[in-house]
């Protein structure tokens, strides 16, 4: 229970924690942040770390000089990208065995077909907008190794959403991150970006469920 308090506090403040943590041991926050954003998309089981809300924070401190922003930018994109590729060779290689294909009755071939050309034609959006999406992000890269999407197909669009979510979200903290407004409500615009992707999946998935119903 304290550990959930302690997380709950951590991702509503984490511009408090951050900043201590930069004045109190320098350049090591660059490789726990690299650890956090790796482990937040390469561990299907740990969507609930910050993301979004940490780049941002991590933006705004660039912005004021308390840390540099091409390391920055750089060291997350790796991490991002990498961490889609480990969560990807995990759904790869696990997904098959879960179901131990046809021997299965957890495995329909028949869903799993729909799922494999589902990823080869749409997939590639969906890499990249889920980036945007907490939660979602953790999942669509494991959900595309299970459903076999192609490696050099999975590559290029994890390259690019890695790209547009760590360059966009710092940069925007970069530039507006320390207006007076913006850190007065911080802890709004976190809840913000944590509930509003969240209402508009739940909403895609009822209209999507309504369409199958009717």
């Amino acid at each position: 229970m304290e550990f959930i308090t302690f997380l709950i506090d951590f991702v509503l403040h984490v511009d408090k924690y951050l900043e201590t943590f930069v004045q109190t041991y320098g350049l090591w926050v660059y490789g726990l942040l690299f650890l956090v954003i790796f482990v937040e998309t390469g561990v299907v089981v740990m969507p609930f770390l910050p993301g979004d809300s940490l780049l941002f924070v991590v933006g705004a401190m660039c912005g004021v000089g308390l840390m540099s922003y091409p390391l920055s930018v750089g060291l997350l994109f790796a991490a991002a990208v990498l961490g889609n590729q480990s969560n990807y060779a995990l759904g790869r290689y696990f997904g098959p065995r879960v179901f131990q294909w046809e021997d299965s009755r957890l495995f329909n071939r028949a869903a799993f077909d729909a799922a494999h050309a589902f990823y080869e034609k749409y997939g590639g959006i969906t890499i990249v907008a889920a980036r945007f999406m907490p939660f979602l992000r953790t999942f669509a890269p494991f959900v595309a190794g299970v459903a076999q999407m192609t490696r050099a197909r999975f590559a290029l669009y994890d390259v690019l959403g890695g790209a547009l979510w760590v360059g966009g979200i710092i940069t925007v903290g970069y530039f507006f991150g320390n207006f007076p407004w913006v850190k007065a409500n911080l802890d709004k615009i976190i809840w913000a970006m944590i509930l509003i992707p969240g209402l508009v999946i739940l909403f895609g998935a009822w209209r999507s469920r309504r369409k199958a119903l009717a």
